[in-house]
Parts: structure tokens; C-alpha cells; sequence
């Protein structure tokens, strides 16, 4: 008898185990349809034409031409993703760098005041972009710097540093010293330290900051309409914009143009999938 109801609460808690796997994956499966779902819609439409896309939006394309996609790439796009990759890619090397080594110093040295040094960089995180337009818009001009490439890089490298420096100072702080103190006796400077032990150590979290800074820097707006406007220095978001305004009525080669801008964020986010769930879950929960 004993047997029996020891056995029967364990037959319910395991039914219930699986009734929640079960909800779990179809939350998740919806999920994942949801996200997935309009970018392959999007990508879809970029082989048909205007009468398909109005006729019948949710069909697949009658025929699978990528004439869509060359026009689209033809007519400004392979500018704009060039444009787009040298501000994403400088800014985000110099921003994890500039980080990293504050992170570094933050963590590792003696540091007078280092409290309030802390408190200073992490008060970036508070300055909305919005109100240092204008003064930043002078500062630009003065340094003859407006409609740069430049611009961008310094003011995407300038606002993305607090929330970096914020999440590799987190991640270092979890680390042992024993390595830094073995190299310190070994007679290794703080240079190399942080060159060939803690930044090893930390690849999660700068590939994790980098994949944020990719986000960030690729579909970046404001910035971009305001600082490099000019047709020879237009990123991504603002080209679109253009694209859209000269092409509107061709709505299939706007959709081959806004699949061709995703697909990298795409690409690389799906690439350092591990680096990055590892970087922020260890990051953010120091």
C-alpha cells in the first residue's frame, strides 16, 4: 500500500515534468516563428514583382530570379554595406579596446579614487545621445570632422564605451588573480598581462560586446542622418532611406535591398551564438 502511494506522486510529478517540456518547446517554436517568420517573408519577396507581392503576399515566388537583388545591390546598396562595415568595424575594435583596457585598470590596479572613477564611466550610460546633438554637432564642424567617416566612428566608439567597460569590469572581476600574481613574479609588465592572460580569458564577454556594438553601430539612425548625410558617407539605414525614396513604387527590390542589410547581422550573430549567451550570462550576473 505504501508502495502504491509513493508511486502515484511520483507518476504525477513526472507528468507534469513532461506537460512543461511540452509548453516550454511550443513557447519556444512560437516563439522562433515570430522572429523568423518576417525576415524570411522579407526575403521572399525580393524574387517576386510588384503584382505577386499585391496579388498574393504570403505565397511563395513563381519564379525563384535574382534580378531583384543584383538591381538593389547595383543601385547603392554595395556602397552602403561598405560604408556600413568600415564604421561598424573600426568603431568596434576601438570600443572594445578602450574597454577592455578600462575594464582592466579597474579591476587590476591600484587606482586612487577608484570608486569615483568607476561611478564617472558608468555614468555615460545616463547621457542620452539626444541632448548632446547639438553641441556635438559644433564640436564636429570645429574639428572639421562633420560628413566624415570619422564622426561616426569617434561618436559610436564614445557612447557604446560606458555599457562595454560596464560588462568586461563585471566579467573581470570574476576571475582569479593567481595567473596575474605567477606572471607578476615571472616579471611580466601590465602590458603583457593583459595582452596574453586577462583579455584570453575574457573572449566571451569581448565577443559578447562586440556582437552588441555590431547591433548597434549597423542600424544606428540618429546619428547617421545627422553626421553623414552626404551621399559618399551615408550607412546602411539612411541608403535604405534613399533607396525606398527613389524606388518606392518597386517594392520587391526595397525588400531584396532590407534582406541584403540583415543578412550580415544575421550571419554573425548566429555565428558567436555561444561566445555571446556565455559573455552576458556570465557578465551580467557578477
Amino acid at each position: 500500500m505504501t508502495t502504491l502511494v509513493q508511486r502515484r506522486p511520483r507518476n504525477r510529478a513526472g507528468a507534469w515534468n513532461i506537460v512543461a517540456k511540452a509548453f516550454l518547446y511550443a513557447l519556444l517554436v512560437s516563439l522562433g516563428v515570430v522572429v523568423l517568420y518576417p525576415l524570411l517573408w522579407m526575403a521572399l519577396n525580393g524574387f517576386k514583382n510588384n503584382a505577386q507581392i499585391f496579388g498574393d503576399p504570403f505565397a511563395l515566388p513563381v519564379s525563384w530570379s535574382w534580378d531583384n537583388y543584383v538591381q538593389a545591390w547595383n543601385r547603392g546598396v554595395r556602397d552602403f554595406v561598405t560604408i556600413s562595415l568600415l564604421v561598424t568595424v573600426a568603431s568596434g575594435i576601438s570600443t572594445v579596446l578602450i574597454s577592455a583596457w578600462a575594464a582592466y585598470g579597474l579591476t587590476r590596479t591600484k587606482m586612487p579614487g577608484k570608486p569615483i572613477v568607476v561611478g564617472f564611466v558608468l555614468g555615460g550610460l545616463m547621457l542620452s545621445p539626444t541632448v548632446a546633438l547639438i553641441p556635438l554637432v559644433k564640436m564636429m564642424q570645429g574639428l572639421g570632422l562633420y560628413n566624415t567617416y570619422w564622426a561616426l566612428i569617434i561618436l559610436y566608439t564614445a557612447f557604446r564605451v560606458p555599457f562595454s567597460t560596464f560588462l568586461i569590469r563585471a566579467y573581470m572581476l570574476g576571475l582569479s588573480r593567481d595567473l596575474d600574481e605567477a606572471a607578476t613574479m615571472d616579471g611580466a609588465s601590465e602590458g603583457q598581462i593583459f595582452w596574453r592572460i586577462t583579455l584570453p580569458l575574457c573572449r566571451p564577454i569581448i565577443v559578447s560586446c562586440v556582437i552588441l556594438h555590431v547591433l548597434f553601430a549597423w542600424n544606428e539612425y540618429l546619428f547617421a542622418m545627422i553626421f553623414a548625410n552626404s551621399a559618399g558617407v551615408q550607412t546602411l539605414p539612411i541608403g535604405l532611406m534613399s533607396i525606398m525614396s527613389k524606388h518606392g513604387t518597386n517594392y520587391a527590390v526595397v525588400f531584396a535591398a532590407m534582406t541584403i542589410s540583415a543578412l550580415p547581422i544575421v550571419i554573425v550573430f548566429f555565428a558567436a551564438q555561444r561566445y555571446f549567451i556565455r559573455g552576458l550570462s556570465d557578465g551580467m550576473g557578477k
